[in-house]
């Protein structure tokens, strides 16, 4: 597997492709899918993130309003109000790397000043692309979404992650953000029934010819429950088999809620990795 460097704000990098990294989800919200509400106090989200570093997240990654299908927007001022002193207090206390799941620019400015490594978007720059001036200026590593919300999509998987990507790598670029930056993410339920996500994992490897490493975040989604019937609370051994999966055919980072599952099945899979090298 490649490796290579993924150049964040600060003055911080990533080395990508040696083994598999963990991004652990940190929802400050009342009402995310499946952990809405846990995290509402700073201190809480502050313990919580201990814990995934403690279990061996390399990111956390915070956010403050829930994307699940459904849910309401609210305002920026409350986004912010609720992911920016959880930032400041991890950037203080750790030296975890950070990262803000925003798609609003102002939001992704403060939080990278408040000390986020990286800018993760779900709307592949398409709702706000200010936050590629945003990374661009600052250097974070961002995170590029793909999404089927809200657009006509097309009939190949496949061939729609190419032409959605492809376009939020070039609003990127066009913004000055230079591909050392950049990381892909093919956005495992979002407007994509069970049917497409799994093809999506089963062709993963022709999104190799983007060009990019991808962070690919399956955790718990309705699809993992989809195949093996289990409520959402019950869905971490599911995202685990989609993590080794996906790391076997070429996934970098996984974003995931339960960070010790994860690693164990990852450790696997890069084992395993390790004895394909070995044997070539």
């Amino acid at each position: 597997m490649q490796v290579r460097r993924w150049r964040l704000a600060h003055g911080r990098e990533l080395e990508l492709g040696a083994e598999a990294l963990i991004m652990g989800v940190l929802n400050v919200t009342p009402d995310s899918f499946s952990d809405g509400g846990r995290y509402t106090s700073v201190e809480g989200a502050v313990a919580a993130a201990r814990a995934m570093i403690e279990e061996g997240a390399a990111i956390v990654d915070v956010g403050g309003e829930s994307t699940r299908p459904g849910a309401a927007p609210i305002a920026a001022a409350e986004e912010q109000a609720r992911v920016l002193p959880v930032i400041e207090a991890l950037a203080k206390e750790t030296d975890v790397l950070l990262s803000i799941d925003t798609y609003r620019a102002e939001t992704a400015r403060l939080a990278v000043s408040a000390g986020a490594h990286i800018v993760n978007d779900v709307w592949g720059l398409r709702k706000d692309a200010g936050i590629a001036e945003i990374a661009a200026a600052t250097g974070a590593g961002l995170v590029l979404m793909h999404t089927g919300r809200e657009r006509q999509k097309l009939p190949d998987v496949i061939e729609d992650q190419f032409a959605f990507l492809r376009g939020a790598i070039e609003i990127a670029r066009a913004a000055g953000v230079p591909d050392e930056q950049i990381m892909l993410d093919p956005g495992f339920g979002f407007a994509k029934d069970p049917g497409e996500n799994m093809e999506i994992i089963a062709r993963f490897t022709e999104l190799a010819d983007l060009g990019f490493p991808f962070l690919v975040g399956t955790s718990r989604k309705r699809f993992i429950g989809h195949f093996t019937g289990r409520d959402v609370a019950d869905r971490d051994v599911g995202t685990a088999a989609t993590s080794a999966l996906l790391r076997m055919k070429g996934a970098a980072i996984f974003r995931v809620h339960d960070v010790a599952a994860n690693r164990d099945a990852l450790r696997i899979a890069d084992a395993l990795l390790a004895a394909e090298r070995a044997r070539d």
